[in-house]
């Protein structure tokens, strides 16, 4: 996010707006429905806001009432698809991924970075089962542990790192993770270096991805490209110089054509 971007507190940031989103936020596929009371708990907010805000959204559309209880409705998908419409070079890249996974029968993906986490939003599947969770639009992962995170983090201006990385929580999800914040700075100055990143077995046992920035003509940063694979399938040698070429390649072809 900008650095110059609203805080809580700043006269111009509508509370109100953001506890609204908050709540929209709070539904997912562990909570995919809810009581009021849950809803607070989940949002931090007391009972009456809760209800106040979920009435809203029903009352809107977003949110349907089942007994005591409240879901989402199809409408709320009216909010991605705005986003993914006012960007038609998805279905290109979509379709490269595509080409990705039938040529080395690996998933490959696009993701843009949100806060300290990065957003799947384009996802070609591999029949394999890289990890526990199922992955597709619109999952999140923390950036600190995923190639394509360690990428974009790299894109940010030094004080958007700073202040992200001041955030970021920072934890061993293997024995390789790294949970220091200075080494994970000097990880992502040096994928800012080298324009590509290769994360290994850092989020889970047996992951191992490499990504890449992918951009606009006019240099606009669309988000980044990765390949992820199993560790004891495809080496080191083989994910640098098969995959990452591959997806470097990618790259350009989709700056050639997203103006």
């Amino acid at each position: 996010m900008d650095e110059t971007s609203l805080k809580p507190g700043d006269r111009d940031f509508v509370g109100a707006l953001a506890s609204g989103l908050q709540v929209l936020q709070a539904f997912d596929a562990e909570h995919p429905r809810m009581t009021l009371s849950e809803v607070a708990a989940r949002v931090d907010v007391d009972r009456a806001k809760a209800r106040r805000f979920v009435l809203t959204l029903h009352a809107l559309g977003f949110v349907k009432r089942i007994g005591r209880q409240f879901e989402l409705t199809p409408r709320v998908l009216q909010l991605g698809y705005a986003y993914q419409s006012s960007n038609q070079y998805r279905a290109v890249i979509e379709q490269y991924l595509e080409e990705i996974t039938a040529e080395l029968g690996e998933s490959s993906s696009l993701a843009v970075l949100d806060g300290d986490e990065v957003v799947y939003v384009v996802r070609s599947s591999a029949r394999h089962r890289l990890m526990a969770i199922t992955l597709s639009v619109g999952t999140r992962l923390p950036a600190a542990y995923t190639s394509m995170g360690r990428v974009l983090l790299s894109q940010l201006s030094e004080q958007a790192l700073e202040n992200t990385l001041e955030g970021v929580e920072l934890k061993a999800f293997t024995a390789s993770s790294i949970t220091n914040v200075a080494a994970l700075k000097k990880e992502i100055l040096k994928v800012r270096t080298q324009g590509f990143a290769i994360v290994d077995q850092e989020l889970d046992s047996g992951l191992r991805s490499v990504a890449v920035p992918v951009y606009a003509g006019n240099q606009v940063l669309l988000g980044a490209l990765n390949i992820s694979t199993n560790s004891t399938r495809v080496d080191m040698g083989m994910l640098m110089g098969v995959y990452l070429p591959r997806l470097q390649s990618v790259a350009k072809k989709v700056q050639l054509i997203a103006q």
